[in-house]
């Protein structure tokens, strides 16, 4: 039976396709079996050509008689002499199998095709999906048609393609809409993209470093829009201006900007000028489509710019002019580095190769790489930033994960580092912690240091650590403790830093010693060790830290008794307080001496002095001594002594001293004398000296029970208060 072949598309054969051709004069039996026909249910492995009386019958099941017939194509042609034939089969890239073969015959061409053993008719639509754009077709003129969108092009559903470009910055370096690149070598703010079409609309990146001072790292992105800032940060973190904002797949407007976020990263979208920007913590990659990949400004559109011209110190939390040089890492081997990065010229990436260019990627992976240490992701980072650079233009690298030993995960997702650190990879067992930043460090580091100074204020102390710096010691802080075991160090949650402090209510074990003129308050931050544990395999914590306070310098004031008492302001160090002197005439100390007092030689008067603006559970005021004079000057004579050494006079018997080193205040009495021949006026003088509550304060005086009286309790450092009477 003879059954008319229809005619189908020709097609060129992709390189690497298997090809066969050959020319006939009589008729033969050609071998198909590497291109076989399906024809009608059947399959066919032979070619039978029979060239007679100037006709050509080409048949699959043997030669061609009337009396028999058969599967065939005859060809009444102008008197054929020769017989041309050519078959090919291939894979293609989509994933159909095709045989081809033509036949040609006196410039009497007859096309053939296969597709996964089904034969299609001209006008007939092979394969299509709206969602890719791509569609594989068999058109009226016998010519197959393969329909996708172009390198520049991405589809967005309904087999419509719209121009794409796309813009991706990663590590140092930025990769232009036009497949150029530059690389960034300070910490500063840089105008990724901006637009004409939208005056208030800027993209920036802020680049800062990492393990070294001398290679920089895209750390956060921020969007200016409308006069608001929203920050793109590590670990999925989104701020708007200074407020956090918690978001989910489900997309939330937030001034005209759809914001989303999912296990790899966190989506802008500004619909309105299909303007797409994407950031993992480590990559960012903008996506502009139609109208606004046309007019492009920042780095994005020309990423071999004049840097300085793009560079936006105002947004920058580091100096942008400072620079760094550091020595070259001899564990990094180049070589090893350059294979990694060459990756991306095979497969799966070689399937993308011809329409996203790996160059610029394969650069910025060695670049960077063979002068940083291939951790915290980078091994993956740059093969992940041109996967997705693929697959932006719907172009899938099925399997590039499982070949690299990667993850389509943002690296440190959910982790927040505070500013002076960045999220990285621990060395063992994998997991991610928030490491110092080199630079923040650096400081620390040259001092062997884990924090700062410590803070001394009147009545508390306190001395902040890193926390950072703690877990580069593998120190967990919350293993230290003060010379008492309940006073624990505070973190904040913001900074990770970690503050211990004490103060007068909680003294927390201070020790307070005096030298000289100061006094001194020392404390010990170290480890908390049970008394069970035998050994231990972490660092033992010894960490002193200390308040120095100067006593209060000399001071000195006369008054008469008209001015009722003596009231004087003294600052020295952190010591700010008032110190006064009052006369009474009666031991309750109610009835002060004023001015209209009229005192009796003999009288009995009782004097105090009290301080004002002192802790009294710190330090106590002690009297050294007070004595008399008829001159304004402490220092002239004659002089009558009334206290000495914080004790009565033992030649006066009228002189009493109460509550002497108990507190901030104390009092003596004695009775009124004037000065033999002199002026009628007697001045009163007294020094005072602070000292330690915790030390025995309190004056050893002769005919007192006797009192163990500490070493320490030095009195030093001295204060002068004079009072004048007159008759």
């Amino acid at each position: 039976m003879l059954r008319p072949l229809l005619f189908l598309c020709a097609l060129i054969a992709p390189t690497g396709a298997h090809w066969f051709y050959q020319t006939f004069t009589e008729s033969s039996v050609l071998d198909i079996s590497s291109c076989p026909i399906t024809y009608y249910g059947q399959q066919y492995e032979q070619l039978y050509v029979n060239i007679t009386s100037g006709n050509v019958t080409v048949c699959f099941n043997g030669f061609f008689s009337p009396e028999t017939g058969g599967d065939c194509v005859v060809e009444r042609s102008r008197g054929a002499e020769s017989f041309y034939f050519q078959t090919y089969s291939y894979h293609y890239y989509y994933g159909y199998d095709y045989c081809y073969f033509y036949i040609s015959c006196n410039n009497v061409m007859f096309e053939f095709l296969q597709s996964s053993g089904q034969m299609y008719r001209p006008g007939t639509v092979i394969s299509s999906d709206p969602e890719t754009c791509f569609s594989l077709t068999c058109n009226e003129t016998a010519v197959l048609n393969i329909s996708s969108c172009g390198p520049l092009e991405r589809c967005q559903g309904n087999n419509i393609c719209v121009s794409a470009s796309t813009c991706t910055v990663t590590g140092p370096t930025i990769i232009d809409v036009h497949g150029q690149i530059n690389s960034i070598q300070d910490r500063c703010a840089y105008s990724l993209f901006s637009t004409p079409l939208l005056p208030d609309f800027l993209v920036l990146g802020n680049f800062r470093d990492r393990r070294r001072k001398d290679v920089s790292f895209l750390d956060s992105v921020t969007l200016r829009v409308d006069g608001h800032d929203i920050h793109l940060e590590q670990g999925g973190r989104v701020q708007l201006d200074d407020s956090t904002l918690t978001l989910s797949s489900s997309s939330q407007l937030v001034h005209g900007v759809q914001l989303s976020k999912d296990q790899t990263g966190v989506t802008a979208d500004l619909s309105n000028l299909n303007i797409s920007v994407f950031f993992d913590g480590d990559t960012a990659q903008i996506l502009l489509e139609g109208p606004a990949g046309s007019s492009v400004e920042g780095l994005c559109g020309n990423s071999i710019s004049s840097l300085s011209d793009l560079r936006l110190s105002e947004y920058s939390s580091t100096s942008c002019e400072m620079q760094y040089s550091e020595t070259a890492d001899s564990t990094i081997d180049c070589n090893s580095v350059t294979e990694r990065c060459n990756l991306l010229r095979e497969a799966p990436f070689s399937s993308c190769n011809s329409d996203i260019d790996p160059e610029p990627y394969i650069t910025a992976c060695t670049d960077t790489l063979c002068k940083y240490p291939a951790v915290d992701g980078l091994n993956c980072q740059f093969l992940k930033a041109y996967a997705r650079a693929c697959s932006l233009h719907n172009l899938a690298l099925d399997g590039w994960t499982s070949n690299t030993g990667c993850s389509s995960e943002a690296f440190c997702q959910d982790r927040t580092c505070s500013d002076h650190e960045f999220c990285g990879q621990k060395t063992v067992g994998g997991d991610t912690r928030c490491f110092c930043r080199d630079i923040f460090a650096s400081k620390y580091q040259a001092n062997n240091s884990l924090g700062d100074a410590t803070v001394c204020m009147q009545d508390s102390a306190s001395v902040t650590l890193v926390g950072c710096l703690l877990e580069d010691k593998h120190i967990n802080y919350s293993a230290l403790q003060l010379n008492y075991p309940t006073c624990r160090g505070q973190v904040d949650e913001l900074t990770h830093m970690v503050t211990f402090s004490f103060n007068s209510s909680n003294s927390c074990g201070t020790v307070v010693t005096t030298n000289n003129s100061e006094l001194i308050y020392k404390n010990t931050i170290m480890n908390q060790n049970s008394s069970s544990d035998i050994i231990t395999r972490h660092d033992q914590v010894y960490i002193d830290f200390s308040c120095i306070q100067t006593q209060p310098d000399i001071k000195t004031a006369t008054f008469r008794i008209r001015d009722s008492s003596v009231i004087q302001h003294i600052t020295s160090g952190v010591w700010d307080y008032t110190l006064i002197m009052k006369a009474f005439t009666d031991a309750g100390r109610t009835q002060a001496v004023e001015s209209s007092t009229e005192v009796q030689l003999n009288q009995k008067i009782w004097v105090e002095l009290k301080t004002d603006g002192l802790d009294g559970d710190l330090v106590v005021m002690v009297t050294d001594s007070c004595w008399a004079t008829d001159q304004p000057s402490p220092d002239s004579t004659p002089r009558y002594d009334l206290i000495i050494n914080g004790c009565a006079n033992p030649a006066d018997q009228t002189v009493q001293v109460k509550e002497n080193g108990l507190g901030t205040s104390n009092y003596f009495s004695f009775n009124m004398f004037e000065f033999t021949g002199g002026s009628g006026e007697v001045f009163l003088h007294c020094k005072l000296h602070l000292c330690p509550k915790q030390n025995n304060c309190v004056p050893t005086c002769p005919g007192a029970a006797r009192r163990r009286r500490s070493a320490r309790s030095k009195y030093e450092g001295e204060a002068f208060i004079s009072m004048a009477w007159t008759h």
